[in-house]
């Protein structure tokens, strides 16, 4: 119990009891002034006092108990703590997700993408893929670091032509690895731009990203750099030939680099390396080849591997269950949105036969109301959400002020004259018209419910208004409008 609480209960305990002390004095004077009249009249009234009390007192302490009672601290939803638990949960939704797509060859493709992903978690080699431009020394490393030459090195872009893996072991790592000599990137032509793709995938598909420069990272690689840092890849940034620097140019290059990496990297996840030293002339003549440096590299990896290789495959595994989950949920909304046209496009004719056999003069929404109420309910049924025949109609109903109030009733039937003017007869267009109007209207109110229901039933900041205006402004488009106008002849314009 907090501390002032104990304060008031020191002072509600000391007003107590001195109240007591006068109630109790109190009834003592009026006993013995009633029992002058009658003793037993005192003796009853006395009681029934007794009573009153005892019972306020009891409801006060009733009332007051929680008061008095220190709060308990409400237990809150366990989360995953580890990246291993948010992997596995990121996987089982997923795996609930692709349930849901309809095309059985695409559903059964991502169902066994996220079984191989979750199959390959218990004993797969954690993969390292080391990325960056042709000629930057990514295989010079990569043979420094094995300690022998398995790949081939050379001046000339493009040298790795296709991906490479090989096995590795660090020290005190339970884990075996596989370090992964990618193509370059930002090279010239088709064939470069394919290989830059390849690459690419191999590094979204690893546990971790050793990005290899030469100098102060250009446009390209910033670009690449910042693109795999946002999809959430651990990266350590090495910078190679660091023996043609002076060791003063070699710290402002370091810290120039540091700055423009943004979010920053750890300054222990940037490094200076030289996996093929050049020869320095000798005095004298000839030439000295120095050994390659790959000493603050090895270290951060070994550390990091040691600290987090479990952890960066477990990161790993979310992110590409994740990139699973956006595929399936791609589908799904163009599944969805291919749904939700055809229904607006059945209601969208059966608004126009609704109005054009309405007798009343003008656009009478009320004719169409229990349509577009129900066209509602289908749509809420394509996007798994629960919309009641009533909540439709206000909704619908709601729509349909929206669209006068905004003067897009008056647009759409300016806006279609001319079209039905120029393809009928006129006597013809004009009975059209009105059906022709209400068709297009109920198209727009259809478009932006299904914008409703893909932000969860929600209209957004700028409300029901912003988003009915917008799709007005979409459906506007020429192409859309003269496929419209084409089909409103075929079914509204022949049969009046």
């Amino acid at each position: 119990m907090a501390r002032w609480r104990w304060v008031l209960v020191l002072v509600g305990l000391l007003v107590s009891l001195g109240a007591v002390l006068l109630l109790t004095d109190s009834l003592l004077r009026l006993y013995a002034v009633l029992a002058l009249l009658s003793p037993r009249l005192a003796q009853v009234v006395i009681g029934l006092i007794v009573i009153i009390a005892a019972g306020t007192a009891g409801f006060c302490i009733y009332r007051l108990g929680p008061f008095l009672r220190p709060r308990r601290r409400q237990k809150r939803l366990r989360s995953p703590r580890h990246p291993e638990e948010a992997a596995a949960a990121s996987l089982h939704a997923v795996q609930r997700q692709v349930e849901q797509i309809q095309d059985q060859v695409t559903r059964q493709a991502l169902r066994d993408k996220a079984l191989t992903l979750q199959s390959s978690t218990a004993d797969r080699d954690l993969t390292i893929a080391v990325f960056g431009v042709g000629s930057a020394g990514k295989t010079a490393l990569i043979n420094g670091l094995l300690g022998q030459p398995l790949g081939e090195v050379g001046a000339a872009l493009g040298t790795t032509q296709i991906q490479q893996t090989y096995p590795w072991q660090i020290p005190n790592v339970p884990r075996a690895l596989e370090i992964v000599d990618t193509p370059g990137i930002a090279e010239t032509g088709v064939a470069g731009t394919e290989r830059e793709q390849s690459a690419r995938a191999v590094a979204a598909g690893s546990d971790l990203i050793v990005f290899v420069i030469d100098d102060d990272l250009r446009q390209a690689e910033y670009t690449v750099l910042q693109a795999l840092m946002s999809m959430g890849k651990r990266v350590l940034l090495v910078l190679n030939k660091a023996d043609r620097y002076p060791e003063a140019d070699l710290e402002s290059l370091l810290d120039r680099l540091r700055s423009r990496v943004v979010p920053p990297l750890s300054p222990d996840d940037i490094v200076a390396v030289a996996a093929m030293p050049q020869p320095l002339p000798q005095v004298g003549g000839g030439w000295l080849q120095m050994q390659p440096n790959l000493l603050p590299l090895r270290t951060r990896l070994a550390d990091l591997l040691r600290q987090e290789g479990e952890t960066l495959m477990a990161d790993n595994l979310l992110l590409q269950a994740q990139q699973i989950g956006a595929s399936a949920q791609q589908i799904i909304d163009s599944q969805r949105l291919a749904q939700a046209d055809a229904v607006i496009e059945r209601y969208q004719w059966l608004s126009a036969g609704a109005i054009a056999m309405t007798p009343l003069p003008g656009l009478d929404f009320l004719a169409t109301a229990a349509i577009n109420a129900q066209m509602v309910v289908e749509l809420s049924q394509v996007y798994g959400c629960e919309v009641s025949f009533e909540e439709g109609k206000a909704l619908a109903l709601s729509v349909a002020k929206t669209l006068t109030g905004l003067g897009l009733v008056k647009g759409t039937v300016d806006l279609l004259a001319l079209g039905l003017q120029t393809n009928l007869a006129t006597a013809i267009a004009g009975r059209a018209l009105k059906a022709t109007s209400g068709a297009y209207l109920t198209r727009i109110a259809g478009k932006s419910f299904v914008e409703y229901f893909r932000q969860n039933q929600s209209w957004g900041d700028d409300g029901m208004g912003s988003i009915v205006e917008q799709q007005f402004r979409l459906n506007q488009r020429d192409a859309v409008m003269k496929a419209f106008i084409k089909e409103a002849i075929t079914r509204v314009g022949v049969s009046t």
